[in-house]
């Protein structure tokens, strides 16, 4: 898909991955709505000269506020990224279940609620798309994080269901499946990690390609071990 021209809803659009995506969508002449959380970020995105919502996606009244800011307009490609991190390793300490249940809203909830309620704005468009970004844990998790990685295989499913409802209409579905990637929801992690601009890059080559999945930096060797040996794949990552 050409992105000049078009209009994006881009949640958490003002850090990470999603900063260096509105960059590099911009650059080649979308309009690109994002949204965010934190008042210094949002500023900071304000004054880069996007138009920002604040939302925090953990809550259905983040998801209502995204829908009321956007109510009426032509959006041509809703992107979720936001997504939350949380502990839950029993080795470690007891979970934190309202912890635990807002990153399920956050990561699997808001994205099934806002696509939900655009269906109708991305359909009336002459092309659509979607993209749900997951994450290379969602083929094979690690113990660690057990409720980030149940989020995004849930999402994961979600998307390639969808895609298939969506084959015959005009709304093109992809998925991102990013690696580690430097960003502060990572930190402390390693220190393989893609940077949030590579990543970035690759997610818009995705999209400027129409594909159906993008295994982004690491993720596409994963894919292959997976491919071979499912039971190596999920062996390798359940202890990263």
């Amino acid at each position: 898909m050409q992105v000049s021209g078009k209009t994006i809803l881009l949640t958490g659009g003002t850090d990470g991955i999603g900063r260096e995506l509105a960059g590099q969508l911009k650059a080649k002449g979308a309009t690109v709505i994002v949204t965010g959380r934190t008042p210094e970020r949002i500023a900071a995105a304000e004054a880069a000269g996007y138009e920002v919502i604040m939302a925090d996606l953990s809550s259905q009244a983040g998801v209502d506020a995204i829908l009321t800011a956007v109510k009426g307009r032509d959006i041509d490609i809703l992107i979720n990224n936001a997504g939350l991190g949380s502990d839950h390793d029993f080795r470690e300490a007891m979970p934190d279940l309202a912890d635990n249940d807002r990153c399920i809203a956050a990561n699997l909830k808001a994205p099934i609620h806002l696509i939900t309620n655009l269906m109708p704005v991305l359909k009336s468009r002459p092309v659509a798309m979607i993209v749900n970004v997951t994450s290379g844990l969602a083929i094979a998790p690690r113990a660690g994080g057990p409720i980030y990685c149940a989020t995004k295989a849930g999402l994961r499913s979600y998307t390639l269901a969808l895609r298939e409802q969506m084959k015959n209409s005009r709304v093109h579905v992809l998925e991102v499946l990013p690696p580690v990637v430097e960003t502060k929801l990572t930190a402390g992690r390693g220190s393989r990690k893609m940077s949030a601009q590579a990543c970035a890059a690759e997610i818009v080559q995705a999209i400027e390609a129409n594909a159906k999945e993008a295994n982004v930096g690491m993720t596409k060797i994963l894919r292959l071990v997976e491919s071979i040996s499912p039971a190596l794949a999920r062996k390798i990552m359940i202890r990263f």
